[in-house]
């Protein structure tokens, strides 16, 4: 029995289904958890299923979150989609359920639940939803609403199919869920539109981005500066491929600083594997798109330098297999 076989086991086996994803959801952490969501109760109406975590500040489009009992995971078959590791599951109950299961991309380096299907060669989490689907020899229903949201998460996940993970099959995917019939033109819409705020903070990174001697870029967004822009952490995600359009930049990164004066960092490449950084620093993810945190300004210049010498090592050829 395939991995894909023994997770819809469990889902027709459980009366209450609850679907975690991680902090700070993207359209995929969100595609993938409340696309699964529907497609479960859309599939076995009978059965309870709900999509937890906080509020995710403009994504309510995609989907909402609901509120769930403590009660409600005594009995429960808990699924966490789309976090690597542990510390990043939004909403700590998810240890509360029967049983849990892993659905993930990103690399396996904390292997938690008690049944794991993780795949760090599929651009998305939501892609992965769908091969579940396509895998249930039709016990599980894929109709328009979740078609949507899945197909979010994976435009979101592959920046509009421009990375690397972006297969052919991910294509195919995008394709059979479009052929449900969703708006998909409106969907790239949402997901290509920005806030006032963040077309000023927008003018402002290529203003004063910097960039290294070996072509690594980086901007500092302090707490003084999101104040002047009014803006929060979560309202910084939309600038995060602008260094990237740079054409001669390999690799870049987002300082963002926090409330305690530590700064979250989003790091990102275009060929050059910058993961195994980002776990220097207590972070981790992908090969090209990684995440982490210094504790304040002063790890700054020393990461810049990191990165710089990565970015010296970056020859330019492909890094796929």
């Amino acid at each position: 029995m395939s991995t894909q076989e023994k997770i819809i086991e469990q889902i027709e086996k459980y009366q209450t289904i609850i679907i975690h994803r991680h902090q700070r959801p993207d359209p995929d952490a969100i595609g993938s958890q409340c696309g699964l969501a529907t497609i479960i109760r859309d599939s076995f109406p009978d059965k309870t299923v709900y999509q937890v975590g906080s509020k995710a500040n403009g994504l309510a489009w995609i989907a909402s979150e609901q509120e769930v009992s403590d009660q409600a995971y005594q009995n429960a078959l808990v699924i966490v989609v789309d976090t690597a590791n542990t510390p990043r599951v939004d909403d700590t109950r998810y240890t509360k359920g029967k049983m849990m299961i892993k659905i993930d991309h990103h690399p396996n380096d904390d292997d938690f639940g008690d049944l794991t299907w993780v795949v760090p060669e599929a651009s998305s989490t939501s892609e992965l939803i769908f091969d579940l689907v396509d895998a249930s020899n039709g016990k599980l229903r894929l109709l328009k609403d979740a078609a949507r949201m899945l197909y979010a998460g994976i435009v979101g996940d592959t920046g509009r199919f421009m990375y690397d993970a972006t297969t052919p099959h991910t294509m195919r995917v995008a394709a059979g869920l479009m052929e449900t019939g969703f708006d998909a033109a409106s969907v790239n819409r949402q997901l290509d539109d920005i806030e006032p705020a963040v077309a000023r903070l927008s003018a402002y990174v290529w203003e004063n981005m910097q960039i290294t001697d070996n072509n690594a870029a980086y901007i500092v967004l302090t707490s003084d500066i999101l104040k002047k822009f009014e803006l929060g952490d979560a309202g910084t995600a939309g600038i995060v491929p602008l260094l990237g359009k740079v054409s001669t930049v390999k690799c870049w990164t987002i300082f963002v600083q926090q409330k305690d004066g530590s700064y979250r960092l989003r790091i990102r490449s275009k060929k050059a594997i910058i993961n195994e950084l980002a776990k220097q620093y207590g972070g981790g993810g992908h090969p090209l798109a990684s995440g982490a945190v210094i504790k304040d300004d002063s790890q700054i210049s020393e990461f810049v330098k990191k990165l710089d010498q990565i970015a010296a090592s970056d020859t330019g050829e492909s890094n796929d297999k």
